[in-house]
Order: C-alpha cells, then sequence, then structure tokens
C-alpha cells in the first residue's frame, strides 16, 4: 500500500506542477492562487486513496492478479484527494473555521494574502470570495485528473467509474446543504426525529463518499462484478457511518493538538450530530432549551464548552454513540465474511476499518 500512496503523491505533484506552469501566462496573481488551491490537497490520512486502492486490489487479487495499480486507479485515487480538498475548502468557509489541519483555513489564508499584499478592498470579504472559486477549481480539476486516467482504463471500466464518480459529486453536495440545513430546521422537526435526520446527513455528507464510494471506484477499474460492488457496499457504508460518528466525537471531545481544530469546535458552529439528537431526547425541557440557546454561538468560551461536553456525557449520549460506532464496525467486519474479494486485502480493508472508526485525529 505504501508503494501506491506514493504514486498517488507522486500523481498529484505532478498534476499541480503542470497546472502551475499553465497560470504562468496569467500572472503573479493567477500562480499565487493555483499554489494556494494545490496547497489544500497536502496533509491529511489519504483516507479516500487507500480505500479506492483497497477496492481495485480486492477485486484484481479475486481475479488472480497481482500486479501493481495502474494509473486508472492511481490517477482515480489522486483525483478523489483533490475532490476532498474542495470539499473541505467549502466546508470550513460555510463554518467560518479560522484552522484546518492545524493551517489557517482557505479563505483565512487568501484573506491573509490580500491583507499582506495591501490590496484595496474587505480582505475578509475577499478571502471569502477566493475559497469559493478555489473550491470549485479544485473540484474542476478531481474532474480533470479523473479523465487523464481514465483513458488508459477499458470502456466499460471507464464508463462505470465515471458513474460512480458523479454519483459521488451529488451525493456530496446534496448532504452539505442538508447539514447546514438542519442547524436550522431541527427547531420544527420532532425530537424523536433529530437522530434519524443527523445519520442521513452523515450518510450522504460523508459515509458514502469517505469510503463506500472510493472502494465502488477503485473495484470498478478492476472490473468489478455487481456482487463484488455490492459487498464492498456493505462494507463500506458502515464504516462511512462509523468514521462520521467518530468525527463528531472528536468535533466536541477531541484534542485541538491532535485533530487541528479547536475541542467544541462542532458546538460553536452548530453542528446538529447524533451526539446532540441523543443528548437533546433525554434532558428535561428547561435543559434542552439552554442547550438549544448556546450550540451555534460562535463565542462559546471553554467553560461554556465544557458545560455542554459534560451535559453530553452525563445523558448517556457518548456512550450510545460509541455503542452505534461499535455496531456499524461489527456489520462492515460480517460483510466481508467469506466475499469474493482477494485474502490479503480483505485483511488491508478490515485494518483500515479500525483505523477510520478508533482514530483520534
Amino acid at each position: 500500500m505504501s508503494d501506491a500512496i506514493e504514486a498517488v503523491s507522486q500523481r498529484l505533484d505532478n498534476f499541480f506542477a503542470s497546472r502551475l506552469r499553465n497560470a504562468t501566462e496569467a500572472g503573479p496573481e493567477a500562480v499565487h492562487f493555483v499554489r494556494a488551491s494545490a496547497s489544500a490537497v497536502q496533509g491529511g490520512k489519504r483516507l479516500r486513496a487507500r480505500f479506492c486502492l483497497t477496492g481495485w486490489r480486492a477485486v484484481a487479487e479475486a481475479g488472480g492478479r497481482v500486479a501493481r495499480p495502474g494509473d486508472a486507479v492511481i490517477a482515480a485515487a489522486a483525483a478523489l484527494e483533490i475532490f476532498h480538498a474542495a470539499a473541505l475548502v467549502h466546508d470550513d468557509l460555510i463554518d467560518n473555521s479560522d484552522t484546518r489541519r492545524g493551517k489557517p483555513a482557505a479563505h483565512r489564508a487568501l484573506e491573509a494574502h490580500h491583507r499582506d499584499q495591501r490590496w484595496a478592498g474587505d480582505a475578509a470579504a475577499f478571502g471569502r470570495s477566493a475559497a469559493i472559486l478555489s473550491g470549485d477549481l479544485l473540484v474542476a480539476w478531481s474532474d480533470d485528473l479523473l479523465e487523464e486516467g481514465l483513458t488508459t482504463a477499458s470502456s466499460d471500466e471507464a464508463a462505470t467509474a465515471r458513474a460512480e464518480y458523479a454519483r459521488m459529486r451529488r451525493d456530496v453536495t446534496v448532504g452539505q446543504f442538508l447539514d447546514i440545513a438542519e442547524e436550522s430546521a431541527f427547531l420544527v422537526a420532532g425530537d424523536d426525529r433529530h437522530a434519524e435526520r443527523a445519520l442521513r446527513v452523515a450518510s450522504l455528507k460523508s459515509a458514502r463518499y469517505s469510503v463506500e464510494q472510493p472502494l465502488r471506484i477503485g473495484a470498478a477499474l478492476a472490473g468489478a462484478s455487481t456482487g463484488q460492488l455490492s459487498t464492498l457496499s456493505a462494507f463500506g457504508h458502515p464504516v462511512g457511518m462509523a468514521f462520521q460518528l467518530r468525527d463528531d466525537v472528536l468535533g466536541v471531545f477531541g484534542d485541538e493538538a491532535r485533530t487541528g481544530k479547536p475541542s467544541g469546535d462542532d458546538l460553536r458552529e452548530g453542528k446538529r450530530t447524533v451526539l446532540v439528537a441523543y443528548a437533546r431526547e433525554v434532558l428535561a425541557p428547561g435543559a434542552r432549551a439552554v442547550v438549544d440557546e448556546l450550540i451555534g454561538d460562535p463565542e462559546l468560551d471553554a467553560e461554556q464548552i465544557g458545560a455542554l461536553q459534560r451535559t453530553i456525557v452525563d445523558s448517556g449520549a457518548l456512550d450510545r454513540v460509541e455503542d452505534l460506532i461499535a455496531a456499524y464496525a461489527r456489520d462492515a467486519d460480517r460483510a466481508l465474511s467469506g466475499a469474493p474479494l482477494g485474502n490479503v486485502a480483505v485483511g488491508e480493508l478490515r485494518d483500515l476499518a479500525r483505523a477510520a472508526t478508533s482514530r483520534t485525529a
């Protein structure tokens, strides 16, 4: 796997180098914009690339092939990382987050560039506008790189992978909208439906595009059968759900030194996660009203964050979410039993699932 991930990194480096060369004719501002957009892809766990490559390997091994992954799947894995970066740029803008992976979020970095250059106008407004365009550019690059790779795949493999990729783009966009809508729509939804609605967001915004669809894209480029794709979905979706629930826990209780974002940031951003839904279910009306008033306040101080954290723990919500993560992990593991996939790759899938669901960052 390490060699394949290195190949993905090299593919990204080569792709961005070509984009920088093309940008020089548009002037220094364009060069900075392209460089800033490319920098959004730096760092991270390369989770989506790893699942894509392992999906390819699982099908290739089952078919008796042990060759190294070709350019089609390497390019697809790299394209997924660019698409993920696009989603993060837009997500940080929507959430008004200041940091990402311990560094300034894209809109904050672009804002700082405006200020450093002593340009006219509102630096913050410039940063927001530029970040929208940066995310759009990353989506376009993601498509460009995918299509470059698909020229080396068979027509059937390319068509299946392209359809999976298109579905992923649609799903995550709808999921992102539902995520921001829920911050307001919770008010008119029954309290007993909040958890169900939060899980719907988790599925569309994260679980499918983080795990399930990368697996299916990689598998498609190895010529997967319908049964193999179904098995990978049965494994990938619950892993993706557990991954997002772990992210929700870290968004409330995570260590900033590990996550790169302030502890309790999801509370300041008003995220209506399953954690919040479970806590609200057992709170008295007065306590529930206090929680609703605090969540979403960007000025929450450490004491208020601590009070909300204690409420979530004391309500039993954290334990319930941990139990749900464990249940999803068991469902995923069962899906691999007797699966028509390569044995070595199945072991890698199990390792990836553990890493995705038990992480601290």
